[in-house]
């Protein structure tokens, strides 16, 4: 697994209760929620590397 590097985020109030409802939803945490969002924004783009792609997986 990769090492993580943790870095402070602001949210909006009404877009941060939105993703915890999607994590819940999910049964992911809210953390978990965001990096499978941005992980699949990147993917989307072409900007992932394949290897990091098949790695990281939280499907």
């Amino acid at each position: 697994m990769a090492a993580k590097k943790p870095f402070a985020l602001r949210l909006d109030e009404k877009m941060m209760k939105a993703v915890e409802k999607w994590a819940e939803d999910e049964f992911r945490s809210t953390n978990g929620q965001l990096e499978w969002i941005i992980r699949e924004a990147l993917k989307k783009a072409g900007r992932l590397p394949k290897s990091s792609a098949e790695e990281d997986r939280i499907d």
